[in-house]
Order: structure tokens, then sequence, then C-alpha cells
């Protein structure tokens, strides 16, 4: 500490944890479609933290934790504060237990992420990424005011769909994670092609899209280790090598 800290990849973090806090303002005043989007915006200030670090060669332990306790902010507290002042308050006593199962998770998520950082983890996430988590609340509750105005009221989906996510985020469920991308090797021109065509269809209808890619991320690691759970029964596939993971400014992303 005596030598400072890197400013730019610093700065990138604390933008996502002001986002956060941003977030859980607009929850305490009723404006849930803020909260949404402003945890959207954190996610993509907890990517760039991460990637500036790398390139710029500035990664640090003091990065590192500052980078847990700010998603610990943007993308554990502030989607609890919005999804239980949306729709998990008419259910009393077991709406505010749901939303605070889903920050000791979260928290659990980001201290098991940062031992086996240190240690061994392989390639994808073991248990779906706390950022991932948040998008999903955080597309569901923008997507539901696309379609009605109104909040939804005592939803039994809304708690249901707290619960699990919770639960995926401290289970040993394989996730993917923009961590399997590798930017720096040539790639087939197919790839280009359908990240063009993605941007476009996010453009288009920002709300419905980005919730249904949310889910489909959702339902595609479900799917995924239903696979590999009864391969590896039958014998199909083996459980792959771990690999050495050094430690990076960035977090889950």
């Amino acid at each position: 500490m005596k030598r400072g800290v890197y400013i730019l990849p610093n700065a990138l973090t604390l933008c996502g944890m002001f986002f956060g806090f941003y977030s859980i303002i607009s929850s305490l005043k009723g404006d849930f479609v803020y909260a949404g989007w402003a945890i959207m915006i954190a996610n993509i200030f907890d990517g760039l933290d991460g990637w500036t670090a790398r390139i710029t060669n500035s990664t640090s332990r003091f990065g590192i934790e500052l980078d847990s306790l700010s998603d610990l902010v943007a993308f554990g507290v502030a989607p609890a504060v919005m999804i239980f002042s949306w729709g998990l308050a008419p259910f009393g006593r077991i709406g505010w237990a749901a939303a605070f199962l889903y920050v000791s998770c979260g928290a659990l998520r980001l201290a098991r992420y940062n031992v086996q950082m240190v240690s061994t983890e392989s390639k994808y996430f073991t248990g779906m990424p706390i950022p991932a988590a948040a998008t999903i609340l955080a597309t569901y509750v923008i997507f539901y005011h696309t379609i009605w105005e109104e909040i939804p009221g005592k939803t039994i989906f809304v708690l249901i769909l707290t619960i699990v996510i919770s639960v995926l985020m401290i289970s040993t469920l394989r996730f993917h994670g923009a961590k399997e991308l590798n930017l720096k090797t040539r790639q087939p021109f197919i790839f280009l092609v359908l990240l063009i065509i993605l941007l476009s269809v996010i453009v288009m209808h920002p709300p419905i899209t980005l919730f249904a890619l949310a889910i489909l991320y959702l339902l595609w690691g479900i799917a995924e280790n239903i696979y590999l759970l009864y391969a590896r029964r039958k014998g199909v596939i083996k459980e792959p090598d771990k690999k050495h993971q050094h430690s990076t400014h960035g977090g889950e992303h």
C-alpha cells in the first residue's frame, strides 16, 4: 500500500459499486426499472475493470479484494433490495428470508471463488456467477415493466426464482462465463457474424432480448449439468482435469 494503488482498474471497480449503490437508492424510492438498469451498467464495469487490469498488467491483491466488495454491493445487496421491495415484500418474513438467502449465497459464492482463484479451479465456473444471478433478477424486473406497468404483488414465481438462483450460486454445477473467450487468437469468421446478429437483436428491443438471454443462460446451465450427470453415470465422459488459475484483478464475469 505504501507504493500506491492502480488508479484505472480500481476506479472502474468503484464505478460498478456506485451503480450498485444507485440501484439500492432507486429501489428504496420505488424506481425499480432504474434499479435494474443500474445493475446492468454495473455488470459492464465489472467486465471492464478485470479486462483493463489484465491488458495493463496492473493486477494486485488490493484490486481483487476491492472487486469482491464491489460485486457484493452491486450484485448481492442491490438485487436483493430491488427484488424484495418489488416482489417479495408481500410474502412477509418468507420474502425477506428469501432476499437474505440471495445475499448470503452471493457472499459465499464470492468467498469460494476467491479461494479457488489461488488454488485450483477449472476453466468454467463452479456454481452460477453472482453477476449472472443479478442479471436474471434485473432483466426480469425490466422485462416485467415493459409488458405491465404495475408492481406484480404477491407472485410465487418471483419467490421461486430468487430461491433457485440463490441455490445455484453455491452449487457445484458447471456454468460458463466470459473468461472462457480467448480474444487473442484467431476465430472463425462466423463468430463475428453471430456477434453482429446478437447485438442487432439486443438493440431492437433490449428489455425483452436481455431477459430472454438471461433465462436462456439459466436453462442452458441446468440442461448441460443434467446431461453431464447422465453421461458420467453412463461412463460416456469423465471428469475433466482441473487447471491452475492465477489470480487476476477481475472478478466473476
